[in-house]
């Protein structure tokens, strides 16, 4: 089974709310299934944020969740935390010498941004145009990207008093840590 298969298995399967297809149709109709998870670093390939969607999901759910969870919330959190990624990369190209020292030209994904609302807050908004989200959902898209969160690196300590409120953000965070650094590191 490739990644989208199974993203989308995990979606219908979990993820029940009004708006859902919606959305689903909205994330069909626009690149994610088949954008990069970042521009360098993990997963910055063809298909790499569905990828990073579902191995985020595998690890948030077989290390996280407890019988009182709720399946429901922990495939959207899963899922849909990077859903801010979708239409923010575009495929430039740049001249790069190979090892016979001969230029060549070679692609690589770029950031365009058309909507610089943030990365966590911005997915929340995204998703919220189509499914309402729990505000311990909304907390713990927001919250996913801890240090690297450019309002932490401000000096915001909300991100602290979001983890000491809401769990499911530290266990999303955690996750989200791993599958990028451990499982991806050489996708």
């Amino acid at each position: 089974m490739d990644y989208k298969e199974r993203f989308t298995e995990i979606f219908f399967k979990n993820i029940k709310r009004d708006g859902h297809e919606r959305l689903f149709d909205w994330l069909n109709k626009g690149d994610f299934f088949t954008a990069p998870a970042s521009a360098k670093f993990h997963c910055a390939k063809k298909c790499g944020l569905v990828e990073h969607s579902v191995k985020v999901y595998d690890i948030f759910r077989a290390k996280h969740f407890q019988e009182k969870d709720n399946e429901e919330t922990f495939a959207i959190c899963a899922l849909l935390h990077d859903v801010c990624k979708t239409n923010f990369y575009k495929i430039s190209f740049r001249n790069v010498k190979n090892e016979s020292g001969i230029w060549e030209k070679q692609s690589f994904y770029a950031i365009e941004d058309n909507f610089p609302y943030g990365h966590g807050e911005k997915s929340v908004f995204m998703i919220e145009r189509f499914m309402r989200l729990s505000i311990e959902e909304a907390m713990a898209i927001r919250w996913h990207m801890a240090g690297f969160d450019e309002s932490v690196k401000g000096g915001s300590f909300s991100v602290g008093l979001a983890y000491a409120k809401y769990p499911l953000c530290v266990k999303l965070t955690l996750a989200d840590l791993e599958s990028t650094y451990l499982s991806e590191k050489s996708s």
